[in-house]
């Protein structure tokens, strides 16, 4: 993949230094897989590219569907939606590498980890919303790894808070339990360390 410095793309919302040509998108995607060591979905890597202005929407899909067309990504047998470098892809991560910013790479890479752990934490620690005629109920789960440490369901009177419950749950879970464990038993160390906690997420 040769490196070209004519911009070949839209660059509509990209921050200054972020990618404005196909080379560069294709060389920072294959960055990413290579860094984070791990199958990734499309979605994923697109949305860690997307999140920090590194390029374009359409650009980012189009770039990833070409390295899966030239065999650069292939499918991996670890998840249906997961992809995988292949030899050639990784070469192209080992050789071209240094010819991305550093402050792109570390941006792309940092996302991309937090991403992670943010699909980790919605895995491990499920929410459901159901509606009814009168409003919904949102049960969350918390889990403690190979057990269920808490259920708990809460009404709220319409979707648009349901949907508010679920992404602030899942910003902290540990906190949510630490918060009911320090409630119930009345421990007042436990109590500061969740005020604590409570006070780090406002």
């Amino acid at each position: 993949m040769a490196q070209n410095n004519i911009f070949d793309t839209f660059d509509e919302g990209i921050i200054p230094g972020g990618m404005r040509t196909k080379t560069e998108i294709k060389m920072l995607i294959c960055y990413i897989f290579r860094a984070v060591k791990k199958p990734l979905s499309k979605e994923l890597v697109v949305s860690a590219i997307l999140e920090k202005a590194l390029a374009n929407y359409f650009e980012t899909c189009s770039c990833f569907d070409d390295l899966v067309r030239l065999g650069n990504l292939k499918k991996s047998e670890k998840g249906e939606k997961l992809f995988e470098l292949t030899k050639d892809g990784m070469m192209i991560a080992d050789q071209l590498e240094n010819n991305l910013a550093y402050s792109v790479k570390e941006k792309a890479y940092a996302c991309t980890l937090e991403l992670l752990e943010k699909q980790r934490i919605e895995k491990e620690n499920k929410v459901t919303i159901t509606q009814t005629e009168n409003g919904c109920y949102v049960n969350c789960s918390i889990s403690g790894g190979d057990m269920n440490l808490m259920n708990f369901q809460l009404y709220v009177p319409d979707i648009n808070q349901a949907r508010l419950v679920r992404k602030n749950f899942h910003k902290s879970p540990e906190t949510v339990y630490k918060v009911m464990v320090a409630l119930m038993t009345r421990n007042k160390d436990l109590i500061d360390e969740a005020l604590s906690n409570i006070g780090s997420l406002l």
